[in-house]
């Protein structure tokens, strides 16, 4: 059978995960169980967990914490019922010793009894609040993954953990811009507002055009290109920090909470 994606807009999040445990939900998880918090993930042995949850205390804007598991666990009743961490993303990765190692859809058979998962906010959550406001998504509206960059922008070491900024990217005009900020201020735990907006050089991003993870987005002329953190910001700390073992969700490929999105905005 060839695998499709579940529907856009009111697919409820059970539906969504189990549509990725039963391997038939391919691609980026953007726009899917509109309404509901996406999560980034990152699961490390328990001896490399404490020295991590200090990094995300430290860098909050691209690792807003929103729950911890119990090690070994593969469920978290605070992110969702009927939830297994190993099975329920469409895509993972597998990192040993700094290096990318593989990617896979099912992580069952690597799972370990001493493996603590990360869940950080992720800004799949306010775009449904930029679409509800008549703010377009490019990459959504593509059919694409956001496009991610690396940037000369330094984190704050802690933990045993350092390296530097990953940004994904959304294009607006001027205006457009300005509500979009507006909007994603409310949803600090979703990386909040923009971190930079305007010439991508000033952050050490030298060809909007090759994004270093995802795919390139259509930017017209008369727009701006408006910079959120973004949580594969650790993924390229494990390689920097040459993990010895750990996984995390594939860029754009994240795993859909039972959280309402509405949970996480400021009034």
């Amino acid at each position: 059978m060839t695998p499709t994606r579940p529907p856009h807009g009111d697919a409820d999040p059970r539906a969504v995960r189990l549509a990725a445990r039963q391997g038939t939900l391919v691609g980026p998880t953007a726009g899917l169980a509109k309404g509901y918090v996406q999560v980034n993930l990152v699961i490390l042995p328990e001896p490399q967990a404490n020295g991590f949850l200090r990094f995300c205390q430290a860098n909050p804007k691209p690792c807003p914490l929103l729950a911890v598991s119990e090690p070994g666990a593969r469920g978290c009743l605070a992110l969702g019922e009927d939830l297994d961490i190993a099975r329920d993303v469409p895509s993972y990765g597998i990192y040993r010793n700094g290096r990318l190692e593989d990617t896979v859809d099912n992580v069952s058979d690597v799972w370990r009894d001493d493996l603590v998962t990360f869940a950080l906010g992720c800004s799949f959550t306010f775009e449904h609040a930029l679409a509800l406001d008549g703010l377009p998504v490019r990459h959504i509206d593509e059919g694409r993954n956001v496009p991610m960059y690396n940037t000369a922008v330094p984190l704050t070491p802690a933990g045993g953990f350092g390296g530097r900024l990953v940004v994904s990217m959304r294009p607006y005009r001027a205006a457009d811009a300005i509500r979009a900020i507006q909007i994603t201020t409310r949803y600090p735990q979703a990386h909040g507002a923009p971190v930079h907006f305007g010439d991508p050089a000033l952050i050490g991003i030298k060809d909007i055009r090759s994004p270093d993870y995802g795919d390139a987005v259509t930017v017209g002329k008369d727009e701006i290109p408006v910079f959120w953190a973004c949580g594969v910001t650790p993924q390229q700390v494990l390689i920097d920090s040459g993990i010895e073992f750990a996984i995390t969700h594939s860029p754009g490929h994240m795993l859909i909470t039972d959280i309402p999105d509405s949970r996480l905005a400021l009034l």
